[in-house]
């Protein structure tokens, strides 16, 4: 059974060396869905991901979790409930890919206790999600970009979490790779029902993928619902200061934007 969460931001403050990059954004995550965070760079989308997970303390406003304020939730509590992947981790040097996922058991660990069944179970089971199992025994570098990327949601999947955030889980991948990550991150959700939100750079990819888009400007919240609904030419001038037009995907009958730009453009 699907295990729903009450995710919720009010008046949300938060940056980086007393500077406000986020300001003042109420929201709440779709339990169960796939959302995506777009905006043009430097809009605060990263920011506002990190303070969500409580990685940034927010300067001012609260984020609940199921009703609790979520700078008073123990982090190892919180752990086992909310996973994070950051942007561009850092890889341990010599570990290899059992090992690495493995790590993703710590919040369901004491001190005290070795490794059990269910978390050997729970780390096969996020290799085979993945579709890396073969690679177990490998050392982390001597993967390509888009099977270590692979790895590091594995190592999240494996906390076992009910909800999962990324941060840009495809950039620096060819779009063969961008595609597959984000096509096994639909089936996670699908399958498994897993809470996901991430900040993605491509809109086109955030509009095929997403159940649900949160779009910033300059760190404000200036949209926020299905594709269908907010993924319009106004949208994607006033966010990116682009000119386009706005058709219907042929593939997944999604937005599909098509840039003007000042050249091949038919009269």
């Amino acid at each position: 059974m699907k295990t729903v969460h009450g995710f919720r931001a009010e008046k949300v403050i938060s940056g980086y060396d007393n500077k406000t990059i986020i300001q003042g954004i109420d929201l709440e995550i779709p339990s169960n869905k796939l959302s995506v965070i777009i905006g043009a760079n430097g809009c605060g989308k990263s920011t506002l991901l990190k303070t969500l997970a409580k990685l940034i303390k927010p300067s001012s406003g609260e984020i609940t979790l199921d009703g609790k304020v979520m700078s008073k939730i123990p982090p190892k509590q919180l752990a086992r409930v909310l996973g994070i992947l950051p942007q561009s981790p850092v890889v341990p040097e010599g570990i290899t890919v059992a090992d690495l996922i493995g790590r993703g058991r710590f919040p369901h660990q004491s001190l005290l206790s070795g490794w059990s069944k269910k978390d050997y179970k729970a780390v096969a089971e996020a290799m085979e999600i993945m579709n890396i199992t073969e690679f177990a025994n490998h050392d982390i570098d001597e993967l390509s970009g888009g099977q270590r990327q692979r790895v590091w949601i594995a190592m999240a999947l494996a906390q076992q979490t009910d909800i999962l955030f990324l941060d840009e889980p495809t950039t620096f991948l060819d779009i063969t790779y961008q595609v597959e990550i984000l096509d096994l991150l639909t089936d996670l959700n699908r399958n498994y029902g897993t809470t996901i939100v991430m900040v993605l750079h491509d809109i086109n990819l955030s509009a095929r993928y997403a159940d649900y888009i949160f779009a910033l400007q300059k760190g404000k919240l200036v949209a926020q619902g299905e594709p269908s609904d907010i993924i319009t030419s106004t949208l994607v001038k006033d966010i990116f200061g682009l000119d386009c037009t706005v058709i219907n995907d042929p593939i997944s009958a999604t937005p599909l934007v098509v840039p003007k730009g000042r050249y091949h453009v038919k009269a």
